[in-house]
């Protein structure tokens, strides 16, 4: 099968590659800059009849801002639409027996306009760039109030699951980027740290389903970058942001830009204070020979965070050709976490249980982490030949100090006699991590370009666990199974190569990356070290082709790699809940995915439409199998390492604005995964067809008051385990401009009827386990946001780039 659909890549790469135009069409070319002279990329060109106005083709500008329109010989006129832009009208453009070019096109930036013009509505809330889809978050009115997590939960082809853990298209391990680099909030505790970055800090979210041998081959299913938000207007200008919410969701921020002549200043900053409750209930069967043993677990809990976060930083303009950036990011999260666990346990014949054990956690966090970056940026006289340095250092810590309290009671309620068992976890763990990357560009001829850069991590990471016991006697004793120190060291190195170029219709862009990885991992206790070193190489393409009537057709390969991470290898146990123990696995070994992905274009009038078919097939799958042990019940659940995984997919996304006042957009996207686990039990497999899709319809019922609903649905999906069943949603928000228009009230409720539970179903060798759990309930949110020297974003024309 993986065979078929490399040749099946190739054939279409071929056919595109001969495919000729007809000779009766010509281009109409140009250049986009801005009125500081920077180019700007990813803009709209429309081209419209002079005769009746219609809508005839278009294109989107590359990253030199470069555009080619192509259309048969007549009369029109260029309209260039982009965020944050005037429209600009080029009228009277004649097509006759030639190709046209329309020179350097200077756009006018909103901010230059005057104070009493108002601007109405955000940017699009989808892009589609030339490798990547770009979500705006300003225009979800859901996102008012939420954190960062709320945000991907809602964004096309992403889901997260109750421990924040973020998916893309069904598949797990996808890399998250914050402003393009790795960043604290995801190192130590992946996708669920994003908990701690308010979503008032976010401008846009990227997603990468495929991405090109300039990102490190990190992720097997693509890559998501959250961009936060940044200014570099003149003058002084900034948003800020209040809110309030139930459960208690208490915050505030400030986004704050100052430019002066060749230096400008930008500081963002948020406090929050957040009681997030959840829940969770587990019904496990356990078969012992002929007798059936049945345990039933409550849990409740609730989180209390307090978290700040500062982001500070200079640009430093030598001159338009060379920038100087110093950032610095300080981040602090302390948390009080409560739970109370109960166990029920019965015969299969009793309706009573035999016995009920209660046990309490009372945990407090504390997660400072900095980050420190400098940022170099040389750009030459040829427009898109450029020469980027960055340097990082990211410093993190988190300390756990918990105690647990566990009791055992008789059917009727009355103390068992039992000892009460008093037991205190300390948990600290670093890391810190040094990161250089350097990234050249060099056009060549009208279309060409080449890119080389190279990318090289150091990663120090330490955790000091230690678990120990009160005795009857009072004393504090260490459990020797439970106490050790942890060491990771890993160093990555990267060199990639990429080169593209346009011929007529047909552009192309193939690269290789080279990456080597010197991992170990070191278990203090008795010195058990082990080393892992190997080299890899990742090649991609990625080719479009532009048909007649506004279509284009594109298709892409990526070679991708999962690497066994900190947690992933870590072997400490959990011990919060005394029956379900979670760990790394030290013996996990890299998974490898080779992605093909076939998408289509297509833009009318009033909205615009992608369709997407992709394959991936990955080697070493990992997957975290659940186990139970036979004579206790307890279970443990640990990263493996499967034989295969073979997912087939076709994702359709939309916008369509029927009338002014009324925009709905969504997406759906189906799949067939097929996953071997033979290699280690015969019983590891599944074959399933799933699907989920997202809608959100936006009006405007008066002027300035904005009404969305936000309808999300997961159907059921079948895992080698077991399956987890469907999950659905709905949200709702209302906002409304006020104090002349500098400000936006927003409130939204995020899960309506409390419906977003996560329910599987998991059978094995001799037990058969249920769980449903909630680890978020209903959020009722207001937000007010005031905007100072800032217009509210504009409206792009809808149908023209919209996604």
């Amino acid at each position: 099968m993986k065979h078929f659909f490399t040749l099946l890549f190739f054939t279409l790469f071929s056919s595109l590659l001969f495919a000729q135009s007809p000779s009766s069409q010509y281009h109409v070319k140009g250049t986009l800059i801005d009125d500081q002279k920077n180019v700007v990329p990813y803009a709209n060109v429309a081209l419209y009849s002079s005769k009746d106005s219609s809508l005839v083709s278009g294109a989107v500008s590359d990253d030199a801002g470069k555009f080619d329109v192509t259309v048969v010989p007549g009369t029109y006129y260029a309209k260039i639409t982009y965020l944050s832009f005037e429209d600009k009208t080029i009228a009277k453009i004649q097509v006759s027996n030639a190709d046209i070019s329309l020179g350097t096109i200077t756009l006018t930036s909103i901010d230059k306009m005057l104070e009493e013009i108002v601007v109405q509505g955000e940017k699009s809330k989808m892009e589609l760039t030339l490798d990547k889809k770009v979500f705006n978050v300003g225009k979800d009115l859901a996102n008012a109030g939420g954190t960062a997590i709320d945000i991907l939960s809602n964004v096309p082809s992403v889901a997260v699951d109750v421990e924040g853990n973020v998916s893309l298209r069904g598949s797990g391990n996808v890399r998250i980027l914050i402003d393009g680099k790795p960043s604290g909030l995801v190192n130590l505790r992946g996708g669920s740290g994003l908990q701690q970055l308010q979503g008032s800090q976010i401008e846009r979210v990227e997603v990468i389903t495929n991405p090109s041998a300039r990102y490190e081959a990190e992720g097997m299913s693509g890559i998501i970058n959250i961009v936060l938000k940044k200014e570099r207007t003149e003058g002084f200008n900034g948003s800020f942001d209040i809110i309030t919410g139930y459960p208690s969701n208490f915050g505030a921020a400030a986004n704050v830009n100052y430019r002066r002549k060749n230096l400008n200043f930008f500081v963002n900053y948020t406090a929050s204070y957040r009681v997030a409750p959840n829940r969770t209930s587990i019904y496990q069967e356990l078969y012992d020979n002929d007798t059936t043993f049945i345990y039933q677990q409550t849990f409740a809990g609730r989180l209390l965070g307090m978290s700040n976060n500062a982001r500070a930083g200079i640009d430093y303009f030598f001159n338009d050709k060379n920038i100087l950036t110093g950032a610095y990011t300080w981040r602090i999260s302390k948390g009080k976490r409560l739970s109370d666990i109960q166990y029920r346990d019965y015969y299969y014949t009793t309706a009573s249980p035999y016995r009920i054990i209660d046990r309490t956690q009372d945990e407090t966090e504390t997660e400072p982490n900095s980050e420190y970056a400098l940022t170099y940026k040389r750009s030459f006289i040829h427009k898109g030949h450029e020469l980027t340095a960055d340097l990082r250092f990211l410093d993190n810590w988190e300390k756990s100090d918990q105690y647990f309290t566990e009791k055992e009671f008789l059917p009727d309620g009355s103390p068992s006699g039992e000892p009460t068992i008093l037991q205190r976890s300390l948990n600290d763990e670093t890391d810190q991590q040094w990161l250089l990357q350097i990234d050249y560009v060099h056009p060549f001829g009208k279309e060409g370009k080449f890119e080389t850069g190279m990318r090289s991590s150091f990663r120090d990471m330490m955790n000091d666990f230690s678990v120990t016991e009160q005795k009857e006697s009072g004393i504090w004793e260490p459990l020797d199974s439970l106490n050790n120190i942890f060491l990771y060291k890993e160093n990555i190195h990267a060199v990639y190569g990429i080169i593209g170029n346009k011929v007529r219709k047909f552009s192309y862009q193939v690269g290789l990356r080279a990456e080597w990885t010197d991992v170990t991992t070191t278990l203090k206790k008795k010195n058990e070290v082990n080393p892992r070193d190997y080299a890899n190489l990742f090649p991609s393409a990625h080719l479009t082709y532009d048909l007649p009537n506004q279509h284009a057709l594109q298709v892409s390969y990526s070679r991708r790699v999962r690497r066994p991470l900190y947690n992933d290898l870590s072997p400490f146990m959990t011990i919060s809940d005394q029956r379900n123990f979670f760990s790394g696995n030290p013996d996990l070994n890299p998974e490898f995915t080779d992605s093909y992905e076939l998408g289509h274009i297509k833009y009318v009038e009033k909205g615009s439409f992608t369709t997407s078919l992709y394959y991936r097939y990955t080697t070493g799958k990992i997957l975290r199998i659940r186990r139970v042990d036979p004579a206790t019940g307890f279970s443990t659940l640990l990263p493996e390492n499967l034989a295969t995984e073979d997912s087939y997919g076709a994702e359709f996304t939309g916008s369509y604005a029927p009338f002014t006042w009324w925009k709905v957009d969504g997406s759906v996207n189906f799949f067939r995964a097929i996953t071997d686990g033979s290699n280690l039990d015969d019983a590891l497999q599944s074959d399933t067809y799933s699907w989920f899709a997202r809608a959100t319809s936006r009006a405007t019922l008066w002027k300035n008051t904005d009404f969305q609903l936000r309808g999300n649905y997961e159907a059921p999906q079948l895992m080698p385990q077991g399956k987890r069943k469907a999950i659905a949603t709905l949200d709702m928000a209302i906002s409304r401009d006020i104090l002349k228009n500098n400000g936006t009230l927003t409130l939204n409720v995020i899960d309506v009827f409390n419906s977003r539970r996560f329910r599987t179903i998991t059978e094995g060798k001799g037990f058969y386990t249920e769980t449903n759990s909630q680890g978020r309930l209903r959020q009722i949110n207001l937000t007010l946001n005031y905007r100072l020297h800032q217009a509210k974003k504009k409206t792009k024309v809808v149908g023209e780039g919209d996604y």
